[in-house]
């Protein structure tokens, strides 16, 4: 679908020079000499590369629509990720790399979003936080919970991240899943 450069926003995913792209970043520029303009920080949807555009305010681009669907993780054999339909059943097979680093909050089970162009799997995202353990984490050092300092933990999938002086090994915590950060105690 056909839209005006001044309608580009935030998370639209356009079709621009035969790649799909989505729109990180916009700016309305008008300078003071010449016509207003649209500039536009986008990342491609398929490669990861990024993409800085203008466009004439008066420019159509093309807006391609998505289909999202739920999908349940099922397991990883190698470097693939297999997952399920929740209405259809049928399993689909994608490579890890469509998920990134984010693979490794991947539990049996979980429900993901798939994004389909075309029906053909152009992105995975994950819920925005799950609860895991920590498994290892440095003892608490007195004198030092006065401030808010962090310290390293690994948690049960193995992934690394900064919790706060009185966590302890065996707790269990909210973790961001797109930042790989530490969001609060579990309750």
């Amino acid at each position: 679908m056909k839209i005006s450069a001044n309608e580009i926003r935030i998370g639209n995913v356009l079709e621009h020079n035969n790649k799909l792209w989505i729109v990180t970043k916009t700016q309305h520029v008008q300078p003071g000499k010449g016509g207003a303009y649209i500039q536009a920080e986008m990342k491609e949807l398929r490669g990861g590369s990024k993409l800085n555009e203008r466009f004439r305010s008066a420019e159509a681009v093309e807006k391609v629509f998505l289909d999202e669907k739920p999908f349940q993780y099922l397991y990883q054999d190698g470097e693939y990720l297999y997952f399920m339909d929740q209405k259809t059943y049928e399993q689909i097979q994608l490579p890890i790399d469509l998920v990134g680093d984010s693979s490794a909050f991947l539990s049996d089970g979980m429900v993901v979003t798939i994004c389909l162009y075309e029906n053909e799997p152009i992105s995975v995202t994950l819920p925005q936080t799950v609860i895991l353990e920590i498994v290892e984490a440095e003892p608490v050092v007195k004198g030092q919970t006065a401030t808010s300092s962090y310290k390293p933990a690994v948690l049960s999938n193995g992934v690394k991240i900064m919790v706060p002086q009185h966590i302890e090994a065996g707790t269990r915590v909210v973790v961001d899943t797109t930042e790989a950060t530490y969001v609060e105690r579990a309750k």
